[in-house]
């Protein structure tokens, strides 16, 4: 049932947004800013009530009489702004709960996103209470109401026991200390709102807190029409000798209110009270199968990031600092727009201009959107060059060819026109062969030698490229490539310890971050775990030992996970990733980079976090993952 609500929602919200795409186009369709929007507003109303604070009269006598000189006095100052602050008020509360409402519909809520939800819940009962409060202000007939009614309200509560509603039977009763408690709660409950505001979006990677700007401008506008048009007045002076007759009354702010002299308080509060309860409860109700995680391969950045249960592709890259480009996040627009390599996804409900049905068969999804039936491999175009270095095509030739072991070939490839090439220790080039088909491999040079490029390239049985590499390329051979690629490099902005993990041939792109470390006189705590299976297939290992004898804050530990009896070994067995975790009890405040093969950086991922490795310093560079290359049939 809930399923089908969810539907009928998602079609009708799509039906809205395809219209308001139609008047404003999907780059500023308002709906889709509803959270920036919101945050736009609340400035407004903060913004505009200073300076309605400024020159309101915290008093009995002078509360009314302020606020008709802002009204009437100022009526091009101080009587817009009292309606933009009106009326802002009343648009966060309308858009917070059309933004809880689309995440409802696209069930949005449930899982890891419950905090963003309950917060969400509170925010607007947050907004509410201010709003009331505000009434409260203007003392005319309508703030006597809404005082008396509150009081009686809360007097049903035992804490109260009816002592609230006797200090308004009289007039000599409300003095101006009752201002100064009603100013400082219409100040203190924004300001309460704004932070749990900041803390709601905190949970969200790379929330935007503004629209854009021309969205901001024509919202503004339309306030300031509204506020000409239709102004916010007083209606006439409080009288605590009479009861208030008849009102202009706000259906928006104060339905409950109505409801009090038709029911009882107690009832009252039970309706919302159990609403309340209901809605916080929501994401558990009804509850959901055990939550999954899935891993997902992220190229051209080389990386492997979590996905959680009923996280988008897009939310899951940008929580792992990966720069996915987007917009709209709601399936309107296609920035998000990428390739789906290996595996398979839910694809959400979009806006069919945004993905239309010819490219979603040749593979193309929106990530905003796709949610991971399983482990997935995605490829996107990155919006911006890392560090402004722009990929490019190369052309160079073989310059040497020397087998470091049985299974490994260092190929060193000469730059042809000797232009220079810039690059990050760490990032990759894709070979280009002859059917534009590409083979990826990372610098094993440092930056600083950029008209050289060493590569470590693995044989893999049965591969097309690698098998050309061992046993048909010679010296002179041309080579086509583009690059530079990838977001796997070497972070400077940091003193904290690094721990590189390489599994076989990820030894090249730690090899081109350490030689640029050492080149750079980094003095950081540097520390190489380099994992193989035998011996013979560590095939430089002199070289890390070399720099151990030559920089004190450099450390290698080499593991074996099954060697040979030839190999009389004596030191570290079993998985690379154990010893690390062997090594060290708590991961806290070390940065860890590691490269070798998917199902290593896999299981190595978890268990560092466990350790207490945070997110943010947890970097790896995965080899092309095991199903897509039983998908290619091998052939690397």
């Amino acid at each position: 049932m809930i399923r089908r609500i969810h539907l009928i929602g998602q079609w009708f919200f799509l039906k809205v947004e395809a219209f308001f795409n139609l008047a404003f186009g999907d780059k500023l369709n308002p709906l889709y800013y509803l959270g920036p929007i919101a945050y736009y507003l609340m400035w407004l109303v903060v913004a505009s009530g200073l300076y309605l604070y400024a020159l309101f009269e915290t008093s009995v006598g002078g509360a009314y009489d302020s606020v008709e000189a802002l009204t009437h006095g100022q009526r091009y100052i101080g009587g817009v702004l009292r309606s933009i602050h009106r009326y802002a008020s009343d648009g966060v509360v309308l858009v917070m709960v059309l933004h809880l409402l689309r995440h409802w519909c696209f069930d949005r809520y449930r899982g890891f996103r419950w905090f963003s939800w309950v917060s969400g819940v509170a925010l607007i009962w947050l907004v509410y209470a201010s709003g009331i409060n505000g009434y409260m202000l203007p003392w005319d007939r309508l703030s006597q109401f809404v005082v008396v009614a509150t009081a009686e309200w809360l007097d049903w509560l035992p804490v109260f026991q009816g002592a609230l509603v006797r200090n308004f039977i009289f007039p000599e009763n409300v003095n101006d200390r009752l201002f100064s408690l009603l100013s400082f709660i219409h100040i203190g409950v924004p300001l309460a709102a704004l932070a749990l505001l900041w803390i709601h979006t905190q949970r969200v990677p790379q929330a935007r807190t503004a629209p854009p700007l021309p969205v901001a401008l024509t919202l503004t506008a339309a306030l300031v029409v509204l506020s000409l048009v239709k102004p916010a007045i007083s209606q006439p002076r409080a009288d605590l000798a009479a009861a208030a007759g008849t009102l202009d009354f706000d259906w928006f702010y104060l339905p409950a209110y109505a409801l009090l002299y038709r029911t009882s308080p107690g009832e009252i509060w039970l309706l919302l009270g159990g609403a309340t309860a209901f809605f916080l409860l929501l994401p558990w109700l009804p509850p959901k199968k055990r939550a999954v995680e899935h891993h997902m391969l992220v190229r051209p950045d080389n990386r492997i990031v979590t996905v959680r249960e009923g996280e988008t592709l897009l939310d899951a890259a940008l929580r792992e600092g990966i720069a996915l480009p987007f917009e709209c996040r709601n399936g309107g627009c296609g920035q998000c727009k990428a390739t789906l390599a290996y595996g398979e996804v839910e694809y959400g409900a979009y806006q069919a201009d945004a993905l239309p049905q010819a490219e979603r068969a040749a593979g193309k999804l929106l990530t905003c959107c796709a949610t991971p039936r399983g482990d997935l491999e995605i490829e996107y175009v990155p919006a911006k060059p890392l560090g402004d270095i722009r990929p490019r095509e190369w052309r160079a030739s073989v310059e040497s060819l020397e087998r470091l072991a049985p299974d490994v070939m260092r190929v060193v490839l000469k730059l042809d026109g000797g232009e220079p090439i810039r690059f990050y220790a760490g990032q990759y080039i894709n070979i280009v062969l002859e059917d534009g088909a590409r083979r990826s491999f990372s610098f094993a040079t440092a930056p600083q030698v950029n008209d050289r490029i060493e590569l470590h390239i693995r044989r893999i049985e049965g591969g097309r490229y690698t098998g050309h590499v061992f046993e048909r390329m010679k010296p002179g051979d041309p080579v086509r490539f583009e690059g530079p690629l990838g977001a796997f490099f070497l972070r400077e902005d940091t003193g904290k310890p690094i721990i590189f993990v390489a599994g076989s041939t990820g030894f090249a792109p730690v090899k081109s971050m350490l030689e640029y470390a050492f080149a750079r006189s980094m003095r950081r705590r540097m520390l190489l775990y380099w994992g193989t299976r035998t011996l013979k297939d560590m095939y430089l290992a002199e070289l890390p030992r070399q720099w151990a004898r030559a920089h004190v804050n450099f450390t290698f530990v080499p593991v074996l996970s099954d060697p040979a009896p030839e190999d009389r070994w004596q030191g570290r067995t079993g998985l690379v990733h154990e010893a690390i975790l062997a090594d060290f009890p708590s991961l806290a405040g070390h940065q860890v980079y590691a490269c070798g093969s998917s199902a290593m950086v896999e299981a190595a991922h978890p268990a560092f976090r466990a350790r207490g490795l945070a997110q943010d310093d947890c970097f790896a560079d995965a080899f092309r993952s095991a199903p897509q290359l039983a998908r290619l049939g091998g052939h690397a």
